[in-house]
């Protein structure tokens, strides 16, 4: 039976997708899980390894289920994982920690004491990683200084990629990709960071062996196997991070194209063929391959600021939405629809849960600025849709210092979903965005560097033909020149505002 289906899955922040695919990059099936994050204090936002784990077990063997190929017909199983976690675990394997997500902010005193001394940015130039709290050593750092008892219990320190297949394989491996993203991976060497595991305090026993990321894994545990309805030797490949499959999937690895993603968080990224970061220490540079290196910066201001708003400003959407079985994201961008680009002067900074790139402030806190009596719900959800488009635009001002000016822009996310925040993409980088009809760029991504890993494909760039079909956005040049005035007022605030930040949530966190 011939092998012609390959499957990649996606380890996100609040769910496991798995997704299906023919030989020519055609989705056949997808299934996905959920699972939550908890965050019983604004610093704390952990999650359950087993849960997701579980989540990993169930969307496999649920999509090999409803797709209803045969276990013969799978060609492999690669992975995308999202970025920054830590688990501790102990000589059995058994987690003492939870799993301590990117949004973690916990360890922010230790990431700013690091971040201001003098091994903080030639640290960040070796590892490619801004140090900031969703950073694995700041993580590594905190737990040693408050939680030792734990700390000197560990066996391991993984992330939950490598949690996942250790209970899968019964080995502790860690692809090149994700521990670029620990702030402990030496750039030129592809070895651990010498120095980064003094700062942490480890040695190399504790970390998992490094691993290109088409590395392939054998020998899947045979009762694991058997529940996901797949062969005991389908080859599983380790596979990247979401971010830089990302790209990949978007057909985003070309000098010159940015790849825009809008998710829970979102990301703007390009490829080098080389590892590069900023002198100023703002942008991140992770591998996919040996031979390419994504560079771009992450926001943590996504899609979770539109959920706030619809949980804030949309009682009636939503209420209108559950008894007509419509999407209240939908009502709400139909009202924002109907006020002029600008929000009529009310713009919003959308540091709802502090900002990675391109500030790298964890204390940094969201704002209106600019509201007047003349102001209705409608201006309020408009200006938080155009507030994360603003600061993603802020991050490309600094990539652009690195690479040049941007050739294309290529986005994805769920927030393509909504024509208006498309359109407000556009008019606000001030130039076409490419989308593709697909939403599955993370695990496209990882299908195809399963191709390469396997040897069926010698170079990525065959994605090309494989996105399948994609839709130009054009900017409204009148609403281009009204977002550049609005822009110049957006990035003076946050910058005269770095000290207010401060003051405020060292007064949020007495309170809570």
């Amino acid at each position: 039976m011939a092998r012609s289906y390959m499957m990649g899955v996606d380890i996100g922040t609040t769910s496991t997708k798995a997704v299906l695919f023919t030989k020519e990059g055609e989705v056949v099936d997808t299934f996905s899980k959920g699972y939550p994050l908890h965050n019983p204090t604004p610093s704390i936002a952990e999650q359950d390894p087993d849960e997701i784990f579980q989540a990993v077990i169930i969307s496999i063997r649920e999509l090999m289920k409803s797709s209803g190929i045969h276990k013969e017909e799978l060609m492999f199983v690669s992975f995308s994982s999202a970025m920054h976690s830590v688990i501790a675990v102990d000589g059995q394997g058994n987690p003492l920690t939870k799993s301590i997500t990117w949004a973690d902010n916990r360890s922010v005193k230790y990431a700013d004491e690091l971040k201001a001394s003098k091994r903080g940015l030639n640290l960040y130039r070796r590892t490619g990683t801004p140090i900031h709290p969703m950073s694995p050593i700041t993580k590594l750092i905190w737990l040693r200084n408050e939680h030792s008892e734990v700390f000197n219990r560990t066996n391991k320190f993984l992330g939950i990629k490598e949690y996942i297949f250790y209970k899968m394989f019964h080995q502790y491996v860690m692809d090149y990709s994700l521990a670029s993203a620990t702030g402990m991976f030496n750039l030129e060497t592809l070895k651990w960071d010498k120095e980064a595991l003094e700062i942490a305090g480890i040695d190399e026993s504790k970390l998992p062996a490094l691993v290109p990321t088409t590395h392939i894994l054998k020998n899947l545990d045979s009762g694991l196997a058997g529940q996901m309805n797949i062969s005991v030797d389908t080859p599983f490949v380790v596979g990247a991070s979401d971010g830089v499959l990302s790209n990949l999937g978007l057909n985003a690895i070309k000098p010159g194209v940015l790849a825009v993603t809008i998710g829970t968080s979102g990301a703007i990224r390009t490829v080098s063929d080389k590892p590069l970061t900023d002198p100023k220490g703002r942008t991140f540079c992770y591998a996919l391959t040996e031979n390419h290196w994504v560079v771009g910066g992450p926001v943590n201001n996504g899609g979770v600021t539109f959920q706030w708003a619809r949980d804030q400003f949309g009682q009636l959407e939503v209420q209108r939405a559950e008894e007509n079985g419509e999407d209240a994201y939908e009502l709400l961008t139909e009202m924002a629809e109907k006020v002029a680009p600008g929000a009529d002067g009310l713009i919003f900074h959308p540091y709802m849960a502090g900002e990675r790139a391109p500030i790298w402030n964890a204390d940094a806190r969201g704002s209106f600025f600019g509201l007047a009596l003349y102001h209705t719900r409608a201006h309020l959800v408009r200006a938080v849709l155009e507030g994360v488009m603003y600061n993603l635009y802020s991050v490309m001002l600094a990539l652009q210092e690195l690479i040049g000016e941007p050739k294309k822009i290529h986005a994805s996310g769920g927030f393509v979903r909504s024509k208006l925040w498309r359109q407000i993409m556009a008019d606000v980088f001030g130039g076409p965005v490419t989308i593709p009809e697909s939403y599955e760029s993370s695990c496209l991504g990882a299908v195809v560097l399963g191709l390469y890993a396997i040897g069926e494909i010698d170079r990525l760039e065959v994605v090309e033909d494989m996105v399948g079909t994609t839709n130009d956005i054009e900017p409204n040049p009148e609403n281009a020149k009204i977002y550049e005035e609005l822009m110049s007022i957006f990035l003076s605030i946050s910058r005269k505002m770095e000290e207010d930040y401060h003051r405020i949530a060292q007064y949020q966190r007495k309170i809570k």
